[in-house]
């Protein structure tokens, strides 16, 4: 799954920004904390003004009329900015701030950095054609999908939108420089669904406005989208027998941005083999579960023939949605943790921008979101278009075990539970900035947690799934560490992903692709190991009083802080938070 936590790089860096003594972190003066506050609005000001796009998708909406602005200028200001702010929260001595605002500190100085890191080592703004063409689409999707204002109101931000589209598209012919083929083979590829989106789901989404002013103005500003869209797909296919450059970011960037992400400074090579240890225990697992289900039978053929059970797709959103209620009536009944809302999530299909890169995804309302509060649990669909042994390869993926693990980590308690706290999380810092091993660390914690709490009753076939998945994500580690690190192909990466995690054929490809732009895509196996250590050792400092329904909640309180911090937290020292 791709998270959509936020579309700002929410990382952390490991720095020594908190100030610890004996018995953990120092108690601290709080006459302190009234500057930190005002440096984070300041920060958060800066930050939603050159984002909007992620300020609407937070639930802040003074900036829906406006759009990024990603000329070379503009970005060259920004890093001028953040080097600014960061001189400003450097200069804020923690000793001197609360112990919350200790842990923000850190958060925050940690997202500056991975920010730079990005703009100014990584540079997919440089690199990358397709982060124009689809950021555009999803601005307009943040304004759809939902009703957080009349529809007049959305209509007319969209409108003033899509008018800065225009000159968004001409900035990337003017930024990009030798993208990798890859990245422009991907873009040529959603280019064709996103031009699709603007002619048909946004003017769906407005049907009803009738006011016949802003509907002219409407369809004018949406064809020159149209048109624009058209001009940017015969700009990708120029581009694309002229792009030759490596999507490697090579050992030393890797490791800053594990660093910056997630707040783990190892070798690669640790966390290489933390990786290749977990895939040969849960390929051994994957192995019993498969002659529990058809013993004698070799666990590919055990999987294919499991697999072979799936829905038609045209009935794969009524079966999830069905799932949901069960998999919440077993978290109360086994009282695994509190679920802080009775809003459901409701499932949908997938956007067409994100179709390329991902099967599921977890979309909740942002933490600042006060009228539309509804979540939507994307799944995506094969293409009806294609041949019927195409369709039921990608559709493999979807048996009712999967559907089941999937539901588990994007919904009841992964994702979406996660972020029903949301608008509870302690600080305006963890409201928009996390850590991913937390956010996909917890939700792939939870495959495994719940059927080892009971769920099923032991079903050897859910067991299979959640097996699958887990391996699936230990070779995102692997492939995602080699592909950038030690020379990995992608298609190395997608027979690794057939070979050791036992994926079929489209979603193998669509895995590799990813590895090429997500190169720390290891964080679901990263965190959930460390989340098991995590609750290990605070199931040993709390002795009998330890009860798993406390330490969950206790864990989602704090919010999407890196776990490192999480432990120190709940611990009172860090300790080493690596498996």
């Amino acid at each position: 799954m791709r998270a959509r936590v936020a579309v700002f790089p929410v990382l952390l860096l490991a720095l020594p920004v908190l100030v610890w003594g004996p018995s953990g972190l120092v108690r601290a003066q709080p006459p302190a904390n009234a500057a930190f506050e005002r440096a984070v609005d300041d920060l958060l000001a800066d930050l939603f003004r050159r984002n909007p796009t992620l300020a609407t998708y937070l639930g802040i909406h003074e900036y829906d009329d406006r759009l990024e602005d990603l000329s070379k200028a503009a970005i060259a200001a920004e890093i001028d900015a953040l080097k600014g702010f960061r001189a400003r929260f450097g200069a804020i001595d923690a000793g001197t701030l609360s112990v919350p605002n200790q842990l923000d500190r850190a958060q925050v100085l940690a997202a500056i950095d991975s920010r730079l890191l990005d703009l100014d080592v990584i540079r997919p703004w440089a690199r990358n054609p397709d982060r124009y063409s689809s950021s555009i689409t999803e601005t307009a999707f943040v304004m759809i999908k939902r009703a957080f204002a009349p529809a007049e109101v959305r209509l007319k931000a969209l409108v003033a939108r899509e008018r800065q589209m225009i000159a968004l598209l001409d900035e990337a012919r003017r930024n990009l420089e030798n993208p990798p083929a890859i990245y422009t083979t991907v873009a040529l590829e959603q280019i064709d669904g996103n031009r699709e989106f603007f002619a048909t789901s946004v003017p769906q989404a407005f049907a009803g406005v009738k006011q016949e002013t802003l509907l002219a103005e409407f369809k004018a500003a949406n064809q020159a989208v149209l048109d624009a869209f058209d001009r940017y797909k015969t700009f990708l296919q120029e581009l694309q027998p002229r792009s030759h450059g490596a999507f490697a970011i090579g050992s030393d960037t890797l490791r800053a941005k594990f660093r910056a992400d997630e707040l783990v400074d190892a070798p690669l090579d640790r966390l290489l083999a933390i990786a290749e240890a977990d895939l040969a225990r849960n390929q051994a697992a994957f192995a019993e579960a498969a002659a529990k289900v058809a013993p004698g039978s070799p666990p590919d053929q055990v999987i294919a023939s499991v697999a072979a059970d799936h829905p038609e797709p045209n009935r794969l959103l009524a079966v999830t949605q069905q799932g949901l209620d069960d998999l919440r009536r077993f978290i109360i009944s086994k009282d695994l943790l509190t679920i802080p809302s009775d809003v459901p999530a409701r499932v949908e299909e997938t956007p067409p921008f994100m179709r390329a890169l991902t099967s599921a995804s977890m979309d909740t309302p942002g933490p600042f979101e006060k009228v539309a509060t509804e979540a939507f649990y994307n799944m995506t669909l094969p293409d009806p278009s294609w041949p019927a042994d195409r369709i039921d390869s990608f559709m493999r993926q979807w048996y009712p075990a999967m559907i089941s693990n999937v539901s588990v980590h994007e919904v009841y308690p992964g994702h979406y539970t996660q972020f029903l706290y949301g608008p509870l999380f302690p600080s305006k810092v963890r409201k928009v900035f996390g850590a991913n091993t937390n956010a996909e660390g917890w939700a792939h914690y939870a495959e495994q947690m719940m059927l080892d709490e009971g769920l099923g009753g032991g079903d050897p076939k859910l067991r299979l799934a959640q097996l699958q998945d887990a391996l699936l994500r230990d070779v995102r580690f692997i492939a995602g560490i080699k592909l950038h690190s030690a020379g990995m192909t992608v298609d190395e990466a997608q027979q690794l992903f057939e070979r050791e995690a036992h994926q079929p054929p489209p979603v193998a490809q669509a895995e590799a692709r990813r590895g090429t732009s997500d190169p720390t895509y290891g964080y679901y196996t990263l965190g959930k190991l460390m989340i098991l250590k995590l609750r290990d050792d605070y199931r040993a400092s709390r002795g009998s009083a330890y009860a798993i329904k406390e330490f969950h909640d206790t864990f989602l309180k704090l919010g999407p802080l890196p776990l490192p911090l999480v432990r120190r937290s709940m611990l009172g020292a860090a300790g080493d938070a690596l498996p």
